[in-house]
Formats: structure tokens, C-alpha cells, sequence
């Protein structure tokens, strides 16, 4: 029974089923009261019950009722009190109490409405006695019965409506959760999207323009100095060194912003900064997180320091989110044929085997998996509930020594 929504905290526009309740109520204590004045046995009563029917139809349209429940509850005192003086004049007026039931429970607290509802009840009964009406099991049942009825009805409705209150809230927040899920999935695309190009052109173009420029120097080398040729071919190599410096340029422009700035080894030292691990999950979050190089450094193709440092930012994101521990690092080793990135905590730790895709998650182990196995390389989680959870990868360094091209159809 809803018959003032707009005493709810948050009003909304009423859908059909409380705007018909309410419509009821309404019509049904204008028929009572019309009742109650039509037999009523002495003019005073007729008069009582059109000052009730005043009374009530007055509230609705106060805007201090409307709006304040303290207002509300003054008003429904007032309408009681006419009903208890119409009550006094006419026992038809017992029938009043029951539209009164639902006002008492819709407008006051459960711990005021539910005695009020019985002091109505009570009030019908003695007031039916005092009247003169013979005593039998109906005089007590009806009213009891009527107040039993309102009280359930009331209650099952409040239960409801804070039901689909709490189901409406939860469908918001999947919805706006929803919204900023596709947000991350289209800024995710375009970052995949820009690394994809950036390795493209490192591996097609600036391999391309390498190797021109390789052979049109053996060609310069082997034509007499004197050669016409000479200035054409000399011409074209400053061309494609030029092309082959704006390709290059072009792939840091399209590498991931934290490769701009400096090495792999630098980007993955900022990632262990307090507070830079902990991503969405807010400043300071997660465990302290120390960095550290093995052996000696040399300059990995672009798609290798994509695909490490990727993986070290979604293995460090799953041991904030998940992994509830208080220490973490992140080694990277050079060990002559190899490149590896170790990332191991002392977090609860899991089982490997058990990790299923889900709604909830699990796609950032297959997604490293996926990532290191594009370049040839090999990937392993090693972890148990309770010992921590470690997370090995490991690139072989192209053959060509430093800077060579990645092996084809890496994923960057």
C-alpha cells in the first residue's frame, strides 16, 4: 500500500500496481465513511464522519504531509481522533479502522505502527460493546482478523518493495560496472592495436630498410670510385637510413608509454615504486614490491620488452588483487641465450590446475601464456595454497645479437 509515495526518501513516478492500491484505499475509505454517515442514527454522526472524510481527503493534497513524515503522522493523529469522536456517535464507524490499519503501518515506524494498529483494533471492539451490541466470537474476530490481514499485507509489501529497491540498485551498479568494463576493453584494443602496428613496422619495414641499406653499402663498396653509379647508390642509402630512422621513430611513438622514457629495466623499476603496482586497486595497495637485473643488459627487440613488461604488469596486478601478500619481486636475467622475467610473492597462493575463465576472471594466466609462446618462448606458474605463487618467463634472444627482429608473428 503506497497511498503518499512521496514520502519515500527517493520518489519515483508510481508504476500500475501501487497506483491501483492506493486508488483502493481511497475509494474504499470513501465508501466506509459514506456507509458510516448513511446509518448513522443521529445527525451528529453523519456530521462526524463527513469532518473524518475532510480530514483524510485534506492530507494528501498538504505539502507538509507530503513531505515530512513528522507532518504525516500529525495528520494521521488528527484523522484518528475524528474517527475515535465518530466512533463515539455511531458504531458503523468500526468499519473506518480498517483503511486506518494500512495508514498506521504505511506512515509510522513498525515499533509505533504495529501498538497503534492494536489500540485501533481495540477501540472498534469496545466501542461496538459500549454500543450495545450483543458479545460473541464475531465482535472479537473481525477486527483482530482485519488488523491481522492489513498488518501482513503491509509488511509482505515494505518486504517487497525493499527487494526490488535492492535488485534495482544492483541492476545500476551492473549496468555503470558494464559501461567502464567496455571503456577498459576499447583502451585495452587500442593499446593491443598500436603495439600490433609498432611490431609490424619494426619487423617488416624497419627490417626491410636495414637490410636495403646493408646491401646498397656493399654495392657502394664494390663499384670503382669513378663509377656514375656511385652518387645514385650513395644517394639512395642516405634514403633509406633517413626511412629507416623515421620507422624506428615511429615504433616508440606506438610502444607502450612506460617504454617511452627509458629501458625495459627502467619501466619495470617504476612499476615496483609504492603505489604504482597497485593499479585500479587505489595508491599504496599490495605488497612492497622490490626490482632487480641479473647479468648483463643488452637491447631487446620492441615486441620482447612489450611482452615482458605486459606480463610483469598483469602477474603483479593478480598479486595485488588476489594474492593477499606482503612482499613481491620482479627479477629480470640475462643469461646470454635467454631473457627471463621471474615474478614470485609470498602471497596465499592457489592451484595452478584449478584456474578456469570465468565471469569473475581467471584470463590473465592463459593471456601471459599466450603472449610469451607468440615469441617462442616458454611460460610457467609454480604455486601451492599457502607457499606463494611464482611466475617464470622466458624469451631466446634472437639470433643477430641485440636488436634483431623478434621471431615472426610475435604478438607484442
Amino acid at each position: 500500500m503506497d497511498p503518499h509515495p512521496s514520502l519515500h526518501p527517493a520518489p519515483r513516478p508510481l508504476t500500475p500496481a501501487p497506483f491501483v492500491l492506493r486508488l483502493c484505499l481511497h475509494l474504499l475509505m470513501a465508501g466506509l465513511l459514506v456507509l458510516a454517515a448513511v446509518r448513522a442514527h443521529s445527525a451528529a454522526g453523519t456530521v462526524a464522519a463527513a469532518v473524518t472524510g475532510a480530514v483524510y481527503a485534506a492530507g494528501p493534497r498538504l505539502p507538509a504531509v507530503r513531505g515530512s513524515r513528522r507532518a504525516a503522522a500529525g495528520w494521521l493523529g488528527v484523522l484518528g481522533a475524528s474517527w475515535l469522536a465518530m466512533l463515539c456517535l455511531t458504531p458503523e464507524a468500526l468499519w473506518v479502522a480498517f483503511p486506518l490499519y494500512f495508514l498506521q503501518l504505511h506512515l509510522l515506524p513498525v515499533r509505533w505502527s504495529l501498538p497503534a494498529v492494536a489500540v485501533t483494533a481495540g477501540a472498534a471492539i469496545l466501542s461496538y460493546v459500549g454500543h450495545g451490541a450483543a458479545l460473541n466470537p464475531g465482535v472479537f474476530i473481525g477486527p483482530l482478523l482485519g488488523a491481522a490481514v492489513a498488518v501482513a499485507t503491509v509488511l509482505g509489501y515494505q518486504a517487497l518493495y525493499r527487494e526490488s529497491e535492492r535488485r534495482r540498485r544492483l541492476i545500476e551498479e551492473l549496468i555503470a560496472t558494464r559501461a567502464e568494463l567496455a571503456a577498459a576493453e576499447r583502451h585495452a584494443g587500442t593499446l593491443a592495436e598500436r603495439e600490433r602496428i609498432a611490431r609490424e613496422i619494426h619487423d617488416t619495414l624497419a627490417q626491410g630498410l636495414s637490410s636495403i641499406q646493408l646491401l646498397l653499402r656493399a654495392a657502394e663498396r664494390a663499384l670503382p670510385p669513378d663509377s656514375p653509379a656511385a652518387g645514385h647508390i650513395d644517394r639512395a642509402r642516405r634514403a633509406a637510413q633517413d626511412n629507416l630512422a623515421e620507422a624506428r621513430r615511429f615504433v616508440r611513438a606506438l610502444s607502450p608509454s612506460d617504454l617511452e622514457h627509458g629501458s625495459l629495466a627502467a619501466a619495470l623499476e617504476r612499476l615496483c615504486e609504492p603505489g604504482a603496482g597497485s593499479g585500479p586497486y587505489g595508491p599504496g595497495a599490495g605488497p612492497r614490491v622490490r626490482f632487480s637485473v641479473s647479468g648483463t643488459p643488452v637491447e631487446l627487440p620492441t615486441p620482447y620488452e612489450v611482452a615482458l613488461l605486459r606480463i610483469a604488469q598483469s602477474a603483479l596486478a593478480n598479486t595485488v588483487r588476489h594474492a593477499s601478500a606482503s612482499r613481491a619481486e620482479i627479477t629480470l636475467s640475462f643469461m646470454g641465450a635467454s631473457v627471463t622475467l621471474d615474478v614470485v610473492d609470498d602471497g596465499r597462493g592457489f592451484d595452478p590446475g584449478s584456474v578456469r575463465p570465468s565471469s569473475e576472471g581467471g584470463f590473465g594466466l592463459p593471456a601471459m601464456r599466450s603472449r610469451a609462446e607468440s615469441l617462442g618462448g616458454a611460460f610457467t606458474v609454480e604455486s601451492a595454497p599457502g607457499q606463494g605463487t611464482a611466475v617464470a618467463v622466458s624469451l631466446p634472444l634472437p639470433a643477430g645479437g641485440p636488436g634483431a627482429s623478434a621471431p615472426a608473428g610475435g604478438s607484442a
